[in-house]
């Protein structure tokens, strides 16, 4: 299925304080120079944020990831997860059609949704609302027919349940997820047959439902609010999230990965900047010591020798230095901040120099190494622009 971007699009994304909080707290799970393997939770938590998936997103992740645009997109349009174009308001409405769903019901709860919503899937209700599709399985299949509202799974429906449940979100309600017609969860309607110790001591509702009642996240977007911010790998805890800025883990988030958000507006909604220590010698000393491969980079950044570097373009031009893979906008611009423009600049590096820029790449600490940018400007220099991107797609170089 051909999957492209929505036509119309917003002009501007960047996360939430809170979400961005959220995002480097991910970002800080990989090890130094494979920050893009948070892509996915990235785009999600964008998709929430927003309510689907924009083109202004998918770049802003990719350079908080220092992506190209198009490994980002690549990831965004083979997922189905990800919704590329509008969604009604208040939900979404994935409809399993596949087999058990199918031959107990799922064509009727289909039926439910063009009537009460849109006549095709993807379009908008009248009032902006709600929005549908047919999907594969969700794996629900012990309580079919069922449908995926939101985030959570309403099962045992008929098409008059789906019809009241479509009218309650619409007045504003939040109906409890799970089974719709009495069983707890996955049992016979008639109860327990074996494993019947088990039967006391239940919460309310099964584990999902029952969370999502407990935390209040159901239906609604996330918005970073609703659980505390955990990245137990760095011994970190933030009880509030919307206000990291002012925690005491905000230096170890803020200085996570190095990691830049798009734009300088996003930048500056970051987490606060690490607070000095104690009779710190500049303000600049961190509160903390790097370590491990953060304080071998460090190190590297003192050591090695600076390429040189050229106040401007040659006349007032520089290479696209984007076409050499691993190098999007983000770092591309933080090199000409750095003086390189041109291909022949980073063909003539040598180890020291390479070292010295893999040091001084603040949010991108190791790239030039990783991704063979030396080999890359010299094989441009080579064969030219066009032939280097024919064998860039085999890793040619």
């Amino acid at each position: 299925m051909l999957r492209r971007l929505h036509k119309d699009q917003p002009a501007s994304f960047e996360f939430t304080p809170a979400n961005l909080a959220w995002a480097k707290g991910q970002i800080s799970k990989y090890p130094e120079g494979r920050q893009a393997s948070a892509v996915i939770p990235l785009l999600w938590r964008a998709q929430e944020q927003h309510g689907w998936l924009t083109r202004p997103a998918i770049e802003y992740v990719a350079d908080m990831l220092g992506m190209a645009y198009i490994r980002a997109l690549e990831v965004a349009t083979f997922y189905f997860m990800f919704q590329l174009q509008p969604v009604g308001s208040v939900a979404h409405i994935q409809i399993c059609g596949t087999t058990s769903c199918m031959i107990c019901g799922a064509e009727e709860l289909i039926a439910v949704c063009q009537e009460l919503v849109a006549k095709a899937p993807h379009q908008l209700s009248v009032d902006g609302k709600f929005s549908w599709e047919e999907v594969e399985c969700l794996g629900a299949c012990t309580n079919a027919p069922m449908a995926q509202i939101g985030k959570d799974y309403y099962e045992d429906l008929t098409a008059d349940k789906l019809r009241a449940l479509i009218g309650r979100f619409s007045n504003g309600e939040v109906p409890v997820a799970g089974p719709q017609n009495g069983r707890y969860a996955a049992e016979p309607l008639s109860g327990l047959t074996t494993l019947q110790e088990f039967e006391s001591g239940k919460k309310q509702y099964n584990a999902s439902a029952q969370l999502a009642v407990d935390i209040g996240d159901s239906v609604k977007r996330i918005d970073g609010t609703e659980v505390p911010l955990t990245t137990p790998w760095l011994g970190v805890t933030v009880k509030e999230p919307a206000k990291a800025a002012k925690k005491t883990a905000a230096p170890k988030l803020a200085a996570l990965a190095d990691v830049p958000a798009a734009e300088p507006a996003a930048a500056a909604k970051a987490p606060a900047k690490a607070k000095p220590a104690p009779k710190a010698a500049t303000p600049a000393t961190p509160a903390e010591p790097a370590s491990g491969l953060a304080a071998a980079l460090d190190h590297a950044a003192k050591a090695g020798t600076k390429p040189v570097a050229l106040a401007a373009a040659r006349d007032g031009k520089g290479d696209d230095l984007k076409k050499i893979e691993g190098i999007g906008p983000a770092l591309e611009k933080l090199c000409h901040e750095l003086g390189i423009f041109h291909f022949d600049q980073i063909a003539q590096w040598g180890d020291a120099e390479v070292t010295w820029m893999d040091g001084n790449l603040k949010g991108f600490k190791g790239r030039v190494t990783r991704d063979k940018w030396v080999a890359q400007a010299k094989l441009i220099l080579e064969v030219g622009v066009e032939e280097f991107l024919r064998r860039a797609k085999s890793n040619d170089y």
